[in-house]
């Protein structure tokens, strides 16, 4: 089964939380601080930042609609995600939340990620895990742990009935994907049936045991799948979770400094040519670079920059220019590397600032675009990216119209 069409997610933050009001004094937990914005904006981050995704679907709370959608307006004139963003009321349910969120989704979205806000650390490399499965032609993939402990099914007076094999349990996590047309036809009969679930995958299975799925291949109708979940990808629900949301106590100061050149392709014999692109900006006003990437040669400072801040070598060590998968490959897939393996090693960006050195073509009308662009690609907040843009008063290769240079400084904390 391939899916066609756009890719959009639904992140849900409808939920009451009463398990946490006496904890939160009321406030329901999607809406409390997390580095110094709303819990959900962290999962809008992540989903935003993902290549694939074109579009975002938030569910607040009905009562609250107005008031959330107008946060929403000042929270992405202050840190733009970079695609559309819709909003949509909740419902009594969860699944009802699910229903009235896809029923805003445009007619070329092709495939959705549903996502609890109330999982706010769950990775991009998460997500892209459940998008592989789809593409590999599943009807749905949820992320999900092998369980540890012993699980005992009882009745009404707590007595045993079985022992389940924690062989076959998962622990099932969001975001989770699916085909779009399969989960609306789901929910459709779920509200027709009155079906109580918990989760999305869980009507998609009914619909499927019950033989309501076409059958795609020879195999049989499709399936939903597991991918490998993630530890950290924990859900706020108790007081002793609010722990996770408060930041850490100590951190040591870093920083990288990165610098990149890059020579203009003056002649078609000189080499591959790749169109003009600065932190992910197409700048159809410059020359042609020669690159065997796709030439950004300020995310390519910029790479070099956060791997100098976790002692992670340079850019080269990890994306040689003679290997064939790099050929024209677009830059910020170095960024995201680099970023996974700073992760990877505690280390936390807090700040970048970014300078491009060249005589032509002028980069005023490109600077602000650059830098949100930079920003949604980290993550981080727009006032926390910082780009300048200067010559070099006519001398040297650049003054004399030969080639572009850039250099990064990053600031980050390492735990």
């Amino acid at each position: 089964m391939t899916i066609r069409g756009e890719t959009w997610a639904v992140l849900l933050a409808a939920g009451s939380g009463t398990r946490l009001a006496t904890a939160t004094e009321g406030r329901r937990k999607q809406f409390l601080p997390l580095e110094g914005l709303p819990l959900f904006w962290k999962s809008a981050r992540t989903l935003a930042a993902l290549p694939a995704v074109r579009g975002l679907v938030f569910v607040f709370p009905p009562s609250e609609l107005t008031q959330r959608k107008a946060e929403l307006h000042e929270l992405l004139a202050r840190c733009p995600l970079g695609i559309p963003c819709l909003a949509a009321p909740g419902g009594e349910r969860r699944q009802d939340s699910v229903r009235y969120g896809l029923e805003q989704l445009p007619r070329q979205c092709g495939r959705v990620l549903v996502h609890d806000a109330a999982r706010p650390f769950a990775s991009a490399s998460l997500a892209r895990r459940v998008l592989d499965a789809l593409e590999q032609g599943a009807a749905g993939a949820v992320p999900g742990l092998a369980v540890t402990d012993t699980i005992k099914r009882v009745d009404a007076r707590e007595a045993i009935l079985a022992t389940l094999d924690r062989a076959e349990l998962r622990s099932v996590q969001t975001p989770q994907g699916f085909d779009r047309a399969i989960l609306e036809k789901a929910h459709a009969v779920a509200l027709d049936e009155g079906w109580e679930v918990t989760d999305d995958a869980s009507l998609v299975e009914q619909w499927i045991q019950r033989g309501l799925a076409p059958q795609t291949s020879p195999d049989g109708p499709p399936a939903v799948v597991v991918v490998p979940g993630e530890e950290t990808n924990v859900k706020i629900t108790t007081p002793g979770d609010l722990q996770r949301l408060r930041p850490a106590r100590s951190a040591q100061a870093v920083s990288g400094f990165g610098y990149d050149v890059h020579r203009y392709c003056l002649e078609p014999s000189d080499g591959p040519a790749r169109p003009m692109v600065l932190g992910g900006v197409p700048v159809p006003e410059g020359p042609d670079l020669l690159a065997h990437s796709d030439g950004d040669v300020l995310l390519h400072a910029l790479t070099d920059a956060i791997l100098g801040c976790c002692a992670g070598g340079d850019i080269g060590d990890h994306f040689p220019d003679n290997a064939e998968e790099n050929e024209n490959r677009a830059s910020g897939i170095f960024v995201k590397e680099a970023q996974a393996i700073a992760r990877e090693r505690g280390v936390r960006l807090a700040h970048v600032d970014l300078t491009v050195i060249a005589q032509t073509p002028r980069l005023g009308p490109y600077k602000e675009r650059i830098r949100e662009s930079v920003a949604r690609l980290l993550e981080l907040d727009p006032e926390c990216v910082n780009i300048k843009a200067t010559t070099e008063e006519r001398l040297g290769f650049t003054g004399e119209k030969r080639g572009i240079k850039a250099v990064a400084l990053v600031n980050a904390e390492r735990e």
